[in-house]
């Protein structure tokens, strides 16, 4: 049986993804990551199911995350955002 290679399996879907998901609010860019170390991912697993704030400010980082609170964006919005980002990535980040 042949082994599997984690860095060839990463650098194929970092070619087929790149390294960051983007998005756009009022003209203004956001980047998500397509993929993001286990620590974060354990970080989200501890935040409320309905901690929307939380979990972008952890995939956005502080700066981002302050750039798009200025936007009036909704709840709505930003589901759309996270299923879009979630259908175009593969990331899964849970039911909000």
């Amino acid at each position: 049986m042949a082994r599997f290679n984690v860095n060839a399996a990463r650098a194929q879907r970092l070619e087929a993804l790149g390294n960051e998901w983007e998005f756009e609010v009022d003209e203004d860019v956001f980047r998500l990551p397509t993929e993001f170390p286990r620590s974060i991912a354990k970080q989200i697993a501890a935040l409320e199911d309905n901690d929307i704030d939380g979990l972008l400010a952890l995939l956005m980082g502080p700066d981002q995350f302050e750039r798009f609170c200025k936007h009036d964006v909704s709840v709505q919005d930003v589901s759309a955002i996270l299923e879009a980002y979630g259908s175009e990535t593969g990331m899964t980040l849970g039911e909000g």
